[in-house]
């Protein structure tokens, strides 16, 4: 709480312009803590002001407000008396760069398209009006009235922000069982090791036909059948240095085959 008497003790005015930039310049040149609290305190509007203008995009709007403050002190703190700027276009930017860096920290953690982010805040502004005016819940159909809209695209809406706060997997949920709850993560699909299997078997069939039959056989026996270089060499009459050449250039054309794919 910043001490009612210190104004007069330092014979500070606040009552005008010249009185505050006065303060920033006591504030840069001296750093004392109670100038930078009156600073904050005098300014405070301007946070108020601007996270105002953030409110109803699914984030509370104390949340906001504390972030905004938060803009406003980075401001205090690195503004320039002697650059000429009013404090207020200064901190203006300041404040926003921080809000709407809250915003994609904590905001929507799926790309949704603007169309239904407007129409997301639209819905969340009608659902407090139609409350006042109808003294119950809003239906639907009543927020589609009210908006101008099909209700088909406030169900979608409806259905996109949540995207604002996912929910955790650890959340349960009562099952028809006996005293046995069912986590979400249990209710989540996972993916199949099959799809993968035959992905890669089919990356292999492709790339064999792009083999001799020297090539085909050396790679069958040594990474299917697991046969040792000198076994194959020893079945195709061939020396074990011939298999290890044949083995490098195999894998070459298959390195290859995989970066062109991913390229693809």
């Amino acid at each position: 709480m910043i001490n009612e008497n210190y104004y007069e003790d330092n014979n500070i005015n606040i009552l005008d312009k010249a009185g505050i930039r006065n303060l920033f310049r006591r504030y840069k040149e001296k750093n004392e803590k109670e100038v930078r609290d009156i600073l904050i305190e005098k300014h405070l509007y301007i946070a108020e002001i601007l996270a105002k203008k953030y409110a109803n995009r699914g984030i509370e709007y104390d949340d906001i407000y504390q972030v905004a403050c938060i803009g406003l002190i980075y401001a205090i703190d690195r503004f320039d008396i002697d650059k000429g700027y009013e404090f207020s276009s200064f901190a203006t930017p300041t404040i926003i760069g921080e809000i709407k860096k809250y915003f994609r920290d904590k905001g929507w953690t799926i790309r949704v398209p603007r169309r239904i982010q407007e129409l997301s805040k639209k819905i969340n502004n009608a659902k407090i009006q139609l409350s006042q005016q109808l003294q119950r819940s809003p239906t639907i159909e009543d927020i589609a009235n009210y908006l101008n809209c099909s209700e088909e695209e406030v169900l979608e809406a409806l259905e996109a922000s949540k995207v604002y706060t996912p929910q955790s997997l650890d959340v349960t949920y009562d099952s028809n069982n006996d005293d046995k709850e069912v986590n979400l993560a249990e209710l989540i699909g996972e993916e199949d090791l099959y799809f993968s299997k035959i992905e890669n078997n089919d990356f292999l069939m492709k790339t064999m036909d792009k083999l001799n039959e020297i090539e085909r056989e050396i790679l069958v026996e040594r990474y299917f059948n697991k046969k040792t270089q000198v076994s194959i060499a020893k079945k195709l009459d061939i020396s074990q240095m011939t298999v290890s050449r044949i083995e490098k250039r195999i894998l070459d054309k298959l390195r290859k085959e995989v970066e062109k794919t991913l390229i693809e």
